[in-house]
């Protein structure tokens, strides 16, 4: 049932929450703009039309998420806020994911969003939250700290250091090598 349901459905789970949103085609641009208002300057949505007792016109649209990401409910199905400013700023759905440049998952203003693949959209993580050593693609192993990074679905090692600083600086200068426009030079970390 749930093999069925996934392929339906895009069923994702963060902090133990299953969260449901919908793998059809965005609303339609007219309808969308009918609903709703979005300013690309603040990220920020607008009910135009009152859509139940609870939204009056001119209240911000959505609900954060546990993940952080805002979710807009339109006609009973949940679309994230990120994708609908894409359609509502371009004209079209998103080709595949939509990237936070700067990392934070409710800044939806359009100079933050950037069309992306999902590896694309890894590269462009912060570190892990279990992350001990206090910086991305750096490990501690015993007592040296050990360099890698992830390509192309593979871990490559980048070696073994004798602080979490030069293994990092090692992890620094690959990604930035490797990841390009996509590379996270260390956001949320020290």
């Amino acid at each position: 049932m749930l093999g069925l349901m996934s392929k339906q459905l895009n069923l994702r789970i963060w902090n133990n929450e299953v969260i449901i949103l919908t793998t059809k085609k965005l609303p339609a641009l007219e309808s969308l703009n009918d609903l709703l208002s979005y300013d690309p300057e603040t990220g920020v949505f607008r009910w135009k039309k009152s859509t139940s007792n609870r939204v009056k016109v001119g209240d911000i649209a959505g609900t954060a998420q546990n993940q952080g990401y805002r979710v807009i409910k339109i006609d009973g199905s949940k679309y994230l806020a990120h994708r609908l400013a894409w359609k509502m700023h371009y004209g079209n759905d998103p080709k595949d994911y939509i990237d936070h440049i700067n990392g934070i998952k409710n800044d939806n203003r359009i100079q933050n969003l950037r069309e992306c693949t999902h590896a694309e959209n890894l590269r462009n993580r912060g570190k892990n939250k279990n992350n001990k050593s206090g910086y991305k693609g750096v490990y501690l192993i015993g007592s040296k700290y050990k360099a890698q990074i992830g390509l192309i679905g593979k871990i490559t090692y980048l070696g073994l250091y004798d602080t979490a600083e030069e293994a990092h600086k090692a992890y620094k200068k690959a990604a930035k090598y490797y990841h390009g426009y996509f590379y996270n030079g260390g956001r949320n970390e020290h």
